[in-house]
C-alpha cells in the first residue's frame, strides 16, 4: 500500500473515516458480505486497528447506525423561534439534505441490513420516536396528542422513509418534488382529519 494509505490522523479522525467506508459497505451489500479485512483496505489501515476501535464487527455496524442516526436528529433540529408550520417545512428541507448529501448513511440507517441486530434497531427506532414527538410537539403546540394523530403522524414518518429509499435508488424527481410530495401528504392527513387533533 502507498505510504497515503498509512498518513497519520488523530482518533477522532481516523473513527470518523472508517465510519464513512463502512457506511458506504453497509449502505450497499449485506451485513454477511461486509469483511473487515475489506474495510481495513479501503480505509488502508490494518485490520487489528480497525478491531481497537470498534472491538467486532457487529459493534462496527451499531457505531455507524448511531452516528447515522445522530447526524440525521441533528438535521432535523427544529428551530424553536420559528413559528410550527415553518419548523415543519425547515425540518423537511434539512432531513432531504441529508438524505441527498449522506445517500448511504440514510440506506445504513433504514435498509433492512441493520434490522438484523435488536441493538441496531433500538437506535433506528429511538430516532423515528424522537422525529416523531418533534413533529406532534409542533402541531399541538406543546401539548399531548391524541392516539390517532401520533398514528396518523407515525405512518406519514414510514411513508417519508419509503419515499427517500425510492428516490436514492430511483432519483428521477429532483429534492424539491420530493419535499412537495412529502409536504402534501402530511398536508393530506391534516386537512382531511382535523378530528385527530385539537383545533387552536
Amino acid at each position: 500500500m502507498s505510504n497515503k494509505a498509512f498518513r497519520r490522523m488523530d482518533v477522532s479522525a481516523r473513527r470518523h473515516q472508517l465510519l464513512e467506508v463502512g457506511c458506504e459497505l453497509f449502505a450497499s451489500q449485506p451485513y454477511d458480505e461486509v469483511w473487515i479485512d475489506h474495510v481495513a483496505a479501503r480505509a488502508g489501515v490494518s485490520r487489528g486497528l480497525l478491531y481497537h476501535y470498534f472491538g467486532s464487527k457487529r459493534d462496527f455496524l451499531r457505531a455507524i447506525v448511531e452516528h447515522e442516526a445522530a447526524a440525521l436528529l441533528a438535521a432535523t433540529e427544529p428551530d424553536p423561534d420559528l413559528p410550527p408550520p415553518e419548523q415543519l417545512r425547515a425540518a423537511l428541507d434539512g432531513y432531504l439534505d441529508y438524505v441527498a448529501n449522506h445517500p448511504h448513511g440514510y440506506r445504513a440507517i433504514y435498509r433492512g441490513t441493520a434490522s438484523t441486530d435488536a441493538q441496531v434497531r433500538t437506535i433506528i427506532d429511538n430516532n423515528l420516536r424522537q422525529q416523531e414527538q418533534r413533529l406532534l410537539t409542533a402541531l399541538t403546540y406543546g401539548e399531548s396528542p391524541s392516539e390517532r394523530l401520533r398514528l396518523a403522524i407515525h405512518g406519514w414518518i414510514a411513508f417519508v422513509v419509503a419515499t427517500c429509499l425510492d428516490w436514492l435508488d430511483n432519483p428521477t424527481l429532483d429534492a424539491t418534488a420530493i419535499r412537495d410530495l412529502c409536504a402534501d401528504a402530511l398536508t393530506g392527513i391534516l386537512t382531511t382529519g382535523n378530528h385527530l387533533f385539537r383545533a387552536r
